[in-house]
């Protein structure tokens, strides 16, 4: 599938910021076999005193930008046009749960894709009794590593209501799990710790999510949304999986990932500081279009 992709992130402040420092990522990643970026920039308005581009360490394609005079608003645009490929049918050879601890022991590298790094506790992801429990509640002798993570998929989407209010940027997993309650981003954290807690890797995906309007209707500009999802790592054989609690639904073609971290604070699509008080507003639109066969295959061309 063939996507023109553009986002808007725009802040209004009350009072103009003086001055501030900012780390942006919302570029889509190439991942061989998985997608592929084909064109993409980013404009960030007003223009910063300071930008430059690097890779942390879990490969994302950040800029980091800085302003030096007072300024009232800030709007970041994004544009790409990504290919996305469908995730291969393949037979369940992950592992049963106790054998999953000696296939992560024979993995000895410590790249950003090493399990080793989704195992433990993250800044945002600490170890909690209780959804410990909630996770071994669902685990069944002779589950495989993989049925595990679809069990909980399924589980968080049926017991966990869609909220946007209920919950903000900052709630913490402990609070999204006592509600029960909350958005994309409190389901997979809830979901990655649960996993975490049986000894399976497992880490935040941070991305766009193609939503399909309903039967009759338009499809409405900017309706498009930034999304948040999970990947789970099933043993050698099979390697990362990705599943989206939201939707319980596995990762496909109307998912395009711009990072991978241990959670959301990895992968935050903006942070930084600032200098200003009072209050500020916020808008963000999401466009994420199907383009037809023709466009697909002058992107194969070039």
């Amino acid at each position: 599938m063939l996507y023109d992709l553009s986002l808007h992130m725009g802040y209004s402040y009350d009072v103009p910021a003086a001055g501030g420092r900012h780390i942006l990522r919302v570029m889509p990643l190439s991942l061989p076999g998985r997608q592929r970026l084909v064109a993409g920039s980013v404009s960030i308005e007003p223009t910063p005193a300071e930008r430059a581009n690097f890779t942390d360490f879990f490969q994302h394609p950040a800029i980091t930008f800085s302003y030096r005079s007072p300024h009232d608003h800030l709007d970041i645009r994004m544009q790409a046009r990504i290919q996305v490929e469908a995730p291969p049918l393949t037979a369940d050879l992950s592992p049963l749960l106790p054998s999953l601890a000696t296939e992560l022991c024979d993995v000895w590298q410590l790249d950003a894709n090493s399990p080793h790094h989704f195992i433990g506790a993250s800044p945002r992801l600490h170890e909690n009794p209780d959804i410990a429990a909630y996770a071994r509640a669902h685990v069944k002798p002779g589950m495989t590593v993989r049925q595990i993570a679809e069990t909980l998929c399924t589980r968080i989407h049926k017991e966990f209501a869609y909220d946007a209010k209920a919950t903000s940027v900052d709630t913490t997993v402990k609070e999204a799990f006592k509600l029960k309650r909350g958005v994309c981003q409190d389901f997979s954290h809830v979901m990655i710790l649960a996993l975490r807690s049986l000894g399976i890797p497992a880490g935040y995906v941070s991305g766009f999510l193609r939503t399909i309007p309903p039967p009759g209707k338009e499809r409405l500009a900017g309706a498009d949304a930034m999304h948040a999802w999970v990947r789970v790592w099933c043993g050698k054989s099979m390697g990362w999986l990705e599943f989206d609690p939201t939707n319980n639904i596995s990762a496909g073609t109307d998912h395009v990932v711009v990072g991978y971290g241990r959670d959301y604070s990895d992968v935050a699509p903006v942070i930084g500081v600032l200098r200003s008080y009072g209050s500020h507003s916020t808008v963000q639109a999401v466009d994420l279009v199907p383009l037809p066969e023709t466009a697909k295959v002058r992107s194969e061309q070039d």
